[in-house]
């Protein structure tokens, strides 16, 4: 049934909860795992852009290995992509181009900000634009508490 899961990763705990999730799917199916984080290139001013580019990279590679040690931890592979864009669309790009089956992504990101000035949440434009099942997962109860 499922062949190819991605997990979209901004490394908040909703995509760190999303992630076991997809784990879980991938080693229950022995479906292919990959699992993505976009740079958002929208946001920063020119005079700036290089800096956090580098350190939203350098934020991403380090979800990218924490999502890549839980998948080892159960004996699950997984193909780490870091690409740069407006996240909703290098998702939707990499779900056409990787034939995958199902997505799953965080309801909450890390950047509450996206919301209000880009008028609806990365999660919100996947659901909507892709033919394919987009499993939203919310922040756990245990961050809620944080």
């Amino acid at each position: 049934m499922y062949a190819t899961v991605l997990v979209a990763t901004d490394g908040s705990d909703c995509a760190a909860a999303a992630a076991t999730h997809a784990i879980d799917l991938a080693d229950r199916y022995g479906a292919a795992l990959h699992a993505l984080f976009v740079v958002d290139q929208r946001f920063p001013a020119a005079t700036e852009f290089d800096q956090v580019v580098e350190r939203e990279e350098a934020a991403g590679e380090v979800a990218l290995e924490s999502i890549e040690a839980e998948a080892a931890s159960r004996g699950v592979e997984v193909d780490l992509a870091l690409r740069r864009g407006t996240p909703y669309e290098e998702i939707l790009g990499y779900v056409e181009h990787n034939d995958v089956d199902v997505v799953f992504v965080g309801t909450k990101g890390r950047n509450p900000i996206e919301r209000f000035v880009h008028a609806g949440s990365t999660t919100e434009r996947v659901i909507r634009r892709t033919q394919v099942p987009v499993v939203a997962v919310p922040l756990p109860d245990e961050a809620r508490e944080r």
